[in-house]
Formats: structure tokens, C-alpha cells, sequence
């Protein structure tokens, strides 16, 4: 097949297709490590529509679409070595437990850009969980040779701090994911993909009107930020881990506050916003509580409460910028 190589969370990818929004990889010795199978239904011991109907998902999402249907839900093949995930507009993929492939297929009325906004996000992040990667609900950002995450569920405002900073000229690592590799007791970010993904109300926030920057896809709302255009830039490198902060919740009548906060809140704050944590096993839910039990140790976790006006996020990011250069002056 046709093999369009690219770098994306320190994985080599080989795709038949030419995926939108990545630069290709320079490098074409290495084996890849995940083959991308886009358009194309894996051979695989599957089961039929009807049988999958009548079959339990192991995961069913919370989130409903429109119609009051579940966003995602998410089977096991029945020889167990395969996961296969259906999205409600009926986009669907299948990822081998071993990491190395996934296969996606999309509807007519889909498009491979849509795919893609899932592959890059979802897929990806349980893609690298597989490979017992632990992963953050955050964004990175980078200060000069290290790097800071910002830690948060959905809505805490991940993607539109990362945008600031990238306003500001800080090179951005990674976006919404952010994974973590540990190396002689020292942890790294690893690098994601050259853009960042804002809702309408950022984009309104930060540029003036939603239709600032292009929508990642024709039926998907959010806009894409590319980085390495009108000054701002992507960290392709895989940086050590200098500080997190954790974004709460927001006080009204006040200015942005940065506190200290014990181990034992942090590694909760933490827990709380791990990646995937619905599609992994036991085993792998432990190894992610000892890592994470080793990261509040040797990287501080600080809590962040933005202040009352939710416009004025530069003040809150030069406040993150001022501590993060006191604490590490």
C-alpha cells in the first residue's frame, strides 16, 4: 500500500492515505510503528450489524449526540485482540490491543477530514494508552527547553491557554492530550501535531469572529489554529516536564490566583484527568496511579483559579508565566 509517513506523540505512522494538516515525516528507514488503514475495514473475525446490536458494548459515551443518541460506544472484537469504536454519525474504527494499526471507515456524507478530527484526538489518545502511555486531559506549551501542562476537563479553557501563549510567541507541544514518557526518573511531553483545536467562542474571544480560522471539518464546529503561521510556532521536540497546573474553577470579582497544593490533591487533580480511562484494564489503571505517584514528586502541581472575566486570559497567562518563573528562578 501507499505508505505517507508521519511523526505524531513520538509514534512513526505509515497511512495509505495522505492525512490533511500533517507535514510528512523526513524519515522513510524506519519501520512505522502503527500502519493507518483509512477507508478500509480490517480483516478481522467480526461480527455482523445484527450481532453487534445485540452484543453489549464494553463502553458506552455519556455524551449524547442531537437525536439523544450515545456519542461513542465501543466493543471487543470477539477474539478479544482488537477494540472497535462507533461514533453516532456512524464513523468507525478498529485499533489492535497490541498499538501497531487501526483501521477507520466513514459514511458518504462524512469525510476523511472528519475522520480525522477523531483520529487525532480520541483514537490516538487510546491509540498511545494501548501502548501503556499515561495521558493528561491538557495542553503543553513550551518554555525555552522544558515545558508546562495545563491540566483540565472539558470546557476549563486547555486549548484557548495554549493559544494565548502561541499569540505570545510560545512554541506549543501539545493540544487537549498530552503524554507522558518517563526517562531515568525524568518526565517528558511528548510532541503532538502542528495545530490547535478552539470552539467558535475562543476564536470570537481571541481573533474577533469564529470565521477567523477555518473549521477542522465541514460538520465539525471546532476551528483550527495551524501552527507555524503569522508567528506562531509547533515544539517538535520531545521536552522534560517543568511544572503543571491544574485549571479550576473560576472566582468571580477577582484577579487570576495561583496556589500550592498538597500531594495528595494533586495526584486526585491528576487521576481525575487521565486519558481513556474508561477503555483500559485494571492492570494498566495501576501502572498509571505508580506513575502518576511518581510525577507529583519530582514535578511541582500548582492550582490555578482564572478570574472573573474570562476574556481577559492573557492576564491569566502572564500570571501563569510569572509563577512558573518564580518557581523556577
Amino acid at each position: 500500500m501507499n505508505c505517507f509517513r508521519y511523526s505524531v506523540f513520538g509514534l512513526s505512522l505509515c497511512s495509505n492515505l495522505s492525512i490533511p494538516g500533517l507535514p510528512h515525516s523526513s524519515s522513510s528507514t524506519d519501520d512505522p510503528e502503527v500502519q493507518l488503514h483509512l477507508g478500509i475495514v480490517p480483516d478481522l473475525d467480526l461480527p455482523s450489524s445484527a450481532a453487534r446490536g445485540l452484543s453489549k458494548p464494553i463502553y458506552v459515551s455519556s455524551y449524547t449526540d442531537a437525536a439523544g443518541e450515545p456519542a461513542l460506544r465501543a466493543w471487543e472484537t470477539p477474539d478479544g485482540a482488537s477494540l472497535h469504536l462507533a461514533y453516532s454519525d456512524a464513523t468507525e474504527f478498529w485499533l489492535d490491543r497490541k498499538g501497531a494499526a487501526i483501521w477507520a471507515v466513514w459514511p458518504e456524507r462524512s469525510s476523511l477530514e472528519n475522520a480525522i478530527s477523531y483520529l487525532l484526538g480520541p483514537v490516538l489518545g487510546l491509540m498511545l494508552r494501548l501502548r501503556r502511555i499515561v495521558c493528561l486531559h491538557a495542553s503543553a506549551v513550551a518554555f525555552d527547553d522544558h515545558c508546562v501542562a495545563f491540566v483540565g476537563s472539558a470546557g476549563a479553557g486547555k486549548s484557548t491557554t495554549a493559544a494565548v501563549f502561541a499569540k505570545l510567541g510560545r512554541s506549543i507541544v501539545s493540544d487537549d492530550i498530552v503524554g507522558l514518557v518517563e526517562r531515568d526518573g525524568i518526565f517528558h511531553v511528548l510532541p503532538a501535531y502542528p495545530h490547535l483545536c478552539l470552539w467558535p467562542e475562543s476564536v470570537t474571544m481571541l481573533y474577533g469572529s469564529p470565521d477567523a480560522l477555518p473549521q477542522l471539518s465541514h460538520d465539525c464546529e471546532k476551528r483550527q489554529l495551524a501552527l507555524g503561521e503569522n508567528g506562531t510556532r509547533f515544539e517538535q521536540r520531545t521536552l522534560p516536564l517543568r511544572a503543571i497546573y491544574i485549571l479550576g474553577e473560576r472566582r468571580p470579582d477577582t484577579s487570576p490566583v495561583v496556589r500550592a497544593i498538597a500531594e495528595r490533591e494533586a495526584l486526585l487533580s491528576l487521576v481525575a484527568n487521565t486519558y481513556a480511562t474508561n477503555l483500559i484494564d485494571r492492570t494498566m489503571r495501576g501502572d498509571e496511579f505508580a506513575l502518576l505517584s511518581r510525577l507529583i514528586s519530582s514535578v511541582p502541581v500548582r492550582i490555578v483559579h482564572p478570574g472573573g472575566d474570562p476574556t481577559r486570559v492573557e492576564d491569566l497567562c502572564q500570571v501563569l508565566q510569572s509563577d512558573f518563573e518564580t518557581q523556577n528562578g
